[in-house]
């Protein structure tokens, strides 16, 4: 079979300016960036604004491998297969960051027949999104470091600066590091450290905010220090919103692209969903519903990070309210809930399988206490045996859960019409699903309720320890009145608790907290948990040894 970059390299565009004349968009909101991709202008939401909204849909999915499921896979599949039983339809997705491109996961415009395209742009520096974000969130790290140096007039205390500098790239080496150092020229020596760029705030921010006026509120609402007096410092007191906006200014409109089927993307902002809120902007999302009769959007990761935090912070942000959610599993990954090990996935195990399926029942169980209908997709693979796919199917069917089976990698938008169909069928049957929709806590509620509920509800979760660094963080976010948000939660995604070894369905352990900071700007409070770090390291064999360009920039090896 040939590599997703070859099926990619192979696709037959249209340019996107006729993508986005098919999808109703006028020429003037259309800012080309070459042939085949494009931002669109902020002035296109207002002149739909007029236009009832389309059905949402959310594709997430059960505990991982390390691989992936096929999650952007099928959400781009789904969107070629809605086009071919004729409904308008687009894919809502978020931008790959380069960590996992050049790591080990891959990246995120689909594979095999379900792709955005082109893909190595996509994949690679895109529109240049990601590098604003960077580029914005270390000009704030500069702003602090030359405000201690010209003589600290606010008073910051360098041992409390709580923004850090980003990148996007795993790069564990700087994790933590120290800066200022070599002599007065060079700044005041203090410890700071990297994260990457998708679990920056500024990332956070630019997928939250609905406008350009929003987007510098926010970012002027960054608690950034504290002085030695115990003093909040917030970006506005540092003069240094409006620059970060110039910045993010052409980032916030979101891009257009094409699937290998020519039907319209939309993918704007990336942030990870085990360190991040994990969902696309929602600009984009508010404009693709304004654009089409149904929308699939992804979030990432399975139901208990993406999902989670696209119905608690996302939704109840931007006031959307989901439709259908279609659930992604696969029998390698239910059999690796199951106790298999990577490496013998392609086996047949119905053991494992009757084992690991508990992992989907308990997601399931997750997206129906929102007040959601469920569809599972199962993202078939070759490997996958007729006994296998028959019990999953009868679990479903026990579960009394829609499923359907997905060969949108193998086939494109032909392998997901049942899929399609199935959602559709939902859909039209649940018309109240919308109404019945509702976070599972209230935001107004003290931070250790909200998080005990996620982590009860969601995770299943005994009980809650906290350390009491995060006991600390607390109170100091009690005291500056800005505990009354929703809260995100950093987890692996792995396993349904904070231990990524305890897979299936665990019940009754104990989640620890290690330390809450609060995102103001963004609008959430981040609960860290288990050993999540913010800046992943590279794998022993990185993706990036097998990546090559030739003399005439084709670009191999990518997938």
């Amino acid at each position: 079979m040939l590599s997703d970059i070859k099926i990619a390299q192979q696709a037959q565009m249209k340019p996107i300016t006729e993508i986005a004349r098919e999808a109703g968009i006028d020429e003037r909101f259309v800012e080309p960036y070459g042939k085949y991709k494009c931002k669109l202008d902020s002035g296109l939401y207002a002149s739909l604004k007029d236009r009832p909204d389309g059905k949402l849909i959310l594709v997430t999915a059960i505990n991982p491998t390390p691989a992936g499921e096929g999650k952007t896979t099928t959400s781009v599949g789904l969107g070629q297969a809605m086009a071919r039983i004729g409904k308008k339809a687009i894919a809502a997705l978020r931008e790959p960051s380069l960590g996992p491109v050049f790591g080990v996961k891959g990246g995120a415009a689909g594979g095999g027949y379900a792709q955005a395209v082109p893909m190595e742009d996509i994949n690679l520096h895109f529109t240049g999104d990601m590098h604003a974000i960077t580029a914005a969130n270390n000009l704030l790290s500069a702003v602090i470091d030359n405000h201690l140096q010209q003589g600290n007039e606010l008073g910051i205390d360098p041992r409390r600066i709580l923004f850090k500098r980003c990148m996007d790239m795993n790069d564990r080496a700087l994790r933590f590091v120290n800066v200022g150092l070599g002599g007065k020229p060079n700044g005041v020596p203090r410890e700071d450290g990297f994260q990457i760029t998708v679990a920056s705030e500024i990332m956070a921010i630019l997928c939250l905010a609905s406008d350009l006026a929003d987007l510098k509120r926010r970012l002027a609402s960054i608690l950034a220090a504290y002085t030695y007096d115990n003093r909040p410092i917030f970006v506005r007191d540092l003069h240094v919103e409006g620059a970060m906006t110039a910045l993010l200014k052409d980032a916030l409109k979101p891009n257009l692209v094409q699937t290998l089927e020519n039907t319209p993307v939309i993918i704007h902002g990336g942030p990870f969903a085990n360190i991040a809120h994990g969902c696309n902007s929602v600009t984009a999302t508010r404009l693709a519903l304004k654009l089409a009769d149904y929308v699939v959007t992804e979030a990432g990761f399975g139901s208990d990070l993406g999902a989670e935090k696209f119905m608690d912070i996302k939704c109840r942000m931007a006031g959307l309210a989901p439709s259908c959610v279609v659930l992604v599993a696969t029998i390698r990954a239910l059999k690796y809930n199951g106790g298999v090990k990577k490496a013998d996935l392609a086996q047949e195990n119905l053991d494992a399988l009757k084992a690991g399926i508990a992992n989907l029942g308990a997601h399931i169980g997750n997206m129906r206490k929102f007040g959601v209908p469920v569809v599972v997709a199962i993202n078939r693979f070759g490997t996958d045996t007729q006994a296998e796919v028959e019990f999953v199917s009868q679990y479903c069917a026990d579960q009394g859960v829609p499923h359907a089976y997905s060969e949108v990698f193998a086939r494109g938008g032909e392998g997901g019409e049942e899929l399609a169909r199935t959602v559709c069928e939902t859909i039209a049957a649940n018309p109240d699903a919308p109404e019945r929709f509702a976070p599972i806590y209230d935001d107004q509620a003290p931070i250790p309720e909200k998080i005990e509920t996620v982590c009860r509800e969601i995770y299943h979760a005994g009980q809650v320890s906290y350390a009491p660094a995060a006991l600390k963080a607390v109170k100091e976010i009690e005291t500056l009145g800005l505990d009354r948000m929703p809260i995100c939660v950093a987890k692996t995604q792995y396993s349904l608790s904070d231990d990524p070894s305890l897979l299936g369905a665990p019940e009754g352990f104990t989640i620890t907290v290690k330390d809450v900071k609060v995102s103001a700007g963004a609008g959430f409070i981040v609960v860290y948990t288990g050993s999540i770090m913010t800046m992943p390291g590279l794998p022993k064999s990185p993706a990036a040894l097998q990546i090559d360009v030739d003399e005439n920039g084709v670009i191999d090896g990518l997938f």
